[in-house]
């Protein structure tokens, strides 16, 4: 784990670049609205409104970032006003909490932006459980949102607007659906499914912080498509709790709400969760946690039981939503990682063909831009199949076979890489050769997809040619992964 946090490859330095970024833009909001008089859950509740504009928005394009950046406080401030109004009414603020849930999780359907809104939603609902927030305190915590969330795109698309200079993101899809066949309307249910678990259990616990189970089954949803990837998440979020409630008793309890050791270690901690976010969900969660810690010292309100309670609280949160997923119109693995999986060989067969086009001529082809995709889509079939081959997975053949298809699609993905780079060269010609190895790799997808029989050419097994031999590589891979993709049920890879 430790390995995966500070060994990970991190190309043009970009998570270190968000990491540092989020550090300035939240320090920013954090001051201003010191500044401007607000009180510490003002403060509070603008820094993590900055937080969330920071960490949740992941639209490609820096101009769809700034429209969902805005966009935030319309959806989030009055999600406040409802919690606020019904601070004093427990059925009424129960009930309108998991429908937030619910709404929260369904609007992932529209992709990025969706996502970013639902999340801050029900962050800003989660806030206002946090600090007990009241009618009377809704204007200063309004302005703190819209201070901060000004503050926050200072930094981001003003100050230190790295995305300008890179291409746009390529942001895969969902699988698409309709009714209970799509993704998004089951986890919607399960989320509140679990969420109500949750709610009900976490206020036998405790009538003050019952909304911690609440945002655990949250926060084990985001992100997570299948059953297999939410129990993983589930088992994360625990661990990463674990560690950072014994972290926060060696440091956190010690300070006593000390102002400035807090807030060094509050800079640290939002480094930490932005700086681990894309490669380690566990010490993400430790950083999460202690960052709770501290503020609470900074509250006033921080011992031993509290942080006892927390991972009670944690660990019932994990179970809502470790029960939703198993028993609520379930989604397995093999049913998301199959959806990728035959998005990820059907760009396999565009960057091909786009290759094939620019080599004979057709300057407006470009392959490099489907080799994006293809890196993106890749992306999500591990994220998928992280289930089968996470280590504490029991079944060795359906491990073994997972890693199997992740091996077989990163040597298409090395092979579609170099042909692109082949492309690239002005004087790379056309060789009648290369329309007919594209048109066996088509015809290899659509079997792979289709259900008919892949046959493999050795026409180009001794190619010299760099492009076909590209090609030939694409074309062995592809047989090679019918063995494992066509495994009967209940086999390794199906039924997870």
């Amino acid at each position: 784990m430790l390995k995966r946090v500070f060994v990970a490859p991190d190309p043009g330095r970009m998570r270190l670049r968000f990491a540092v970024r989020a550090v300035l833009g939240i320090g920013l909001a954090v001051v201003a609205c010191g500044l401007a008089g607000h009180s510490l859950p003002g403060a509070v509740t603008g820094g993590l409104a900055a937080l969330l504009a920071l960490f949740t928005v992941a639209d490609a394009t820096v101009r769809g970032q700034a429209v969902t950046t805005a966009l935030l406080p319309v959806v989030g401030l009055p999600v406040l006003a409802a919690a606020a109004e019904l601070h004093d009414q427990p059925v009424a603020r129960d009930l309108t909490f998991l429908a937030v849930v619910g709404a929260g999780v369904y609007a992932r359907r529209w992709g990025p932006r969706g996502h970013s809104l639902g999340v801050f939603a029900f962050m800003t609902y989660f806030v206002a459980q946090f600090l007990h927030a009241t009618p009377g305190q809704l204007p200063e915590l309004y302005a703190a949102v819209l201070l901060s969330v000004l503050a926050a795109s200072a930094v981001r698309f003003g100050l230190w607007c790295y995305e300008r200079l890179l291409p746009p993101a390529p942001v895969p899809a969902p699988p698409a659906g309709t009714g209970l066949s799509r993704v998004t309307t089951r986890q919607a249910i399960q989320a509140t499914a679990g969420a109500g678990f949750a709610l009900v259990v976490g206020q036998l616990l405790s009538g003050e912080r019952w909304y911690w189970a609440v945002g655990a089954t949250w926060w084990v949803f985001v992100n997570t498509t299948s059953r297999g990837e939410t129990l993983v998440r589930g088992f994360r979020r625990v661990l990463g709790t674990v560690i950072g409630i014994g972290l926060g008793l060696l440091v956190a309890v010690p300070l006593h709400g000390s102002a400035v050791p807090t807030a060094a270690l509050l800079a640290a901690c939002v480094f930490g969760i932005f700086y681990t976010a894309a490669v380690s969900y566990t010490w993400m969660m430790l950083c999460v946690t202690v960052l709770a810690e501290l503020l609470y010292g900074l509250l006033g309100v921080l011992e031993p039981a509290l942080l006892a309670l927390r991972l009670a609280e944690t660990g019932v949160g994990a179970l809502g939503a470790v029960l939703a997923v198993l028993f609520v119109l379930p989604v397995t693995t093999h049913t998301v990682t199959h959806a990728w999986i035959q998005r990820a060989l059907r760009c396999v067969h565009a960057c091909t063909a786009e290759a094939a086009a620019r080599l004979a001529g057709d300057d407006t082809a470009d392959p490099t831009a489907r080799v994006a995709d293809l890196e993106q889509l890749l992306g999500r079939v591990r994220l998928a199949v992280a289930p089968l081959v996470h280590p504490l997975n029991p079944m060795l053949g359906r491990k073994h076979r997972a890693r199997r298809v992740l091996a077989l699609l990163d040597d298409c993905a090395r092979e579609i890489r170099g042909l692109a780079a082949i492309t690239a060269d002005p004087e790379a010609s056309h060789d009648a050769r290369l329309a007919a190895a594209c048109w066996r790799v088509e015809a290899a997808v659509e079997a792979l997809t289709g259900g008919g029989d892949v046959a493999v050419s050795t026409a180009g097994a001794l190619a010299t040619e760099p492009a076909l031999a590209h090609l030939h590589g694409v074309e062995r891979a592809l047989g090679d992964l019918a063995k494992p993709l066509r495994a009967p049920s209940r086999s390794p890879l199906v039924g997870a």
